[in-house]
C-alpha cells in the first residue's frame, strides 16, 4: 500500500488541481476528459481505494481505471518503475513471483436510457447518403477514405456493449469512430469524434485492450516500404503507408519497422512538439522539418490549402545531423 501511495504522489506533477481530500482519496481534474473547459476549477477525477486496492474515477465522463493501468496512461516510464516495485514487494512477502490481480470495479451498473437492449450497429461512412452529417464533415476535410471510418448514432450505449465505460447514457450523442485494428483486423480500441461544434470533448478514447497503443492504421500499413508516423488519424488518410499515434507515443522499432518517418505538425513554437522531434533526431530516425513558407499547422489544413502534401512531406525528410540544423532553423521556441 505505501508503494501505491509513493506512485500516487510521484504522478500529481502531471495532474492538475491535485489534492488529497483524505485518508486514501485524492482529487483532481480528469486528465482523459479535461473535465470542463468552461469552469477551470471543477475537478471530479479521484483515486481512492477499493478494499485493498487504488482505483481511479472520474465523475464527469465516467472512466475507471485500476491505479497500475491510470499509471500506464499518464506516464508509462513511472508505470514501469511501479510494477518491478510491486513485483519485488509482492515476492519479498510470499516468496513467489506472484502479482496482486486487478481489482473487481463495483461501480453502479450503467443506467440505460430505454429497456430496448438491441444492440447498436455501426454504419460504414462510405455507405451514408451524400446528405448525411457524418458524411459531410468528413467530406468538407477533404477526406477521401471513407470506408475506413464508421458512424455511431449513440456513442456512450454503444460503448458499454463493447466494454462497461459509463454510468450513465445522459447526454448521449452521435459520433464518428475512428477504429484502431490491428494487422489480423481485430478491432483493440476506437477514438468516437463529435459531430457537435459546441461538444467539450471533440475526441473520446476507448481502448478495449489496455495493453495496446493507441494506434490507427495498423491493418493497412506496409511493412516493406516507407511508413509515416503522423499525429492525427484524419491526418495519415492524406499519406501513403501511413499511422498515427492518435494521443500516445510509441516505439516504432517495438513493430520491427525498419524504415519510419516521424511527421510532426508544424508548430515551430510548440515546446512539446519541438523536443518531440529533437528526442527522434537524436535517436538517428528521419523526420519531416517543415518549410519556413509554409503557414498552415498540419497536414490535414495544408490539403484544404491545395498542397500536394505527399511532395511536401517526401521533399522535406531528414536525418542526423541534417535534420538538427533544419530543426534550430525551424524552431522558434
Amino acid at each position: 500500500m505505501l508503494i501505491d501511495e509513493e506512485y500516487i504522489g510521484l504522478v500529481s506533477f502531471r495532474l492538475s488541481h491535485f489534492a488529497k481530500k483524505r485518508k486514501h482519496v485524492w482529487n483532481f481534474r480528469c486528465p482523459y476528459c479535461g473535465d470542463s473547459q468552461k469552469h477551470k476549477n471543477k475537478a471530479r477525477g479521484y483515486i481512492f481505494r477499493i478494499k485493498n486496492d487504488y482505483v481511479y474515477k472520474c465523475h464527469n465522463c465516467g472512466i475507471g481505471r485500476t491505479l497500475s493501468n491510470f499509471l500506464k496512461d499518464q506516464d508509462p516510464t513511472l508505470h514501469d518503475r511501479y510494477i518491478m516495485e510491486k513485483f519485488r514487494d509482492s515476492k519479498s512477502k510470499t516468496g513467489k513471483g506472484s502479482f496482486t490481480p486487478n481489482p473487481k470495479f463495483n461501480f453502479p451498473k450503467p443506467i440505460f436510457a430505454k429497456k430496448d437492449t438491441k444492440n447498436i450497429d455501426l454504419e460504414q461512412i462510405s455507405e451514408l447518403n451524400s446528405s448525411h452529417p457524418a458524411r459531410i464533415y468528413l467530406e468538407k476535410r477533404g477526406i477521401k477514405k471513407l470506408e475506413h471510418f464508421y458512424y455511431c448514432p449513440k456513442f456512450k450505449e454503444w460503448t458499454n456493449q463493447q466494454k462497461k465505460t459509463f454510468d450513465t447514457l445522459r447526454q448521449d450523442s452521435d459520433r464518428i469512430i475512428i477504429p484502431f485494428k490491428d494487422k489480423e483486423g481485430k478491432l483493440f480500441g476506437y477514438q468516437g469524434r463529435s459531430l457537435a461544434p459546441t461538444a467539450k470533448l471533440r475526441y473520446i478514447t476507448i481502448m478495449l485492450d489496455e495493453d495496446k497503443p493507441k494506434l490507427f492504421g495498423l491493418n493497412t500499413v506496409k511493412h516493406n516500404e516507407p511508413i509515416y508516423i503522423v499525429e492525427g488519424p484524419f491526418d495519415s488518410t492524406f499519406l501513403e503507408n501511413s499511422v498515427a499515434m492518435a494521443g500516445s507515443d510509441l516505439d516504432p522499432r517495438s513493430f520491427g519497422w525498419s524504415d519510419y518517418i516521424w511527421v510532426y505538425d508544424n508548430e515551430p513554437r510548440n515546446r512539446e512538439i519541438v523536443s518531440k522531434i529533437s528526442t527522434a533526431v537524436d535517436r538517428g530516425d528521419k523526420v519531416v522539418i517543415w518549410s519556413n513558407n509554409i503557414q498552415e499547422k498540419d497536414i490535414n489544413d495544408m490539403v484544404l490549402a491545395g498542397h500536394d502534401v505527399q511532395k511536401m512531406v517526401e521533399s522535406n525528410v531528414y536525418q542526423g545531423l541534417e535534420a538538427k540544423l533544419k530543426l534550430n532553423h525551424w524552431k522558434k521556441v
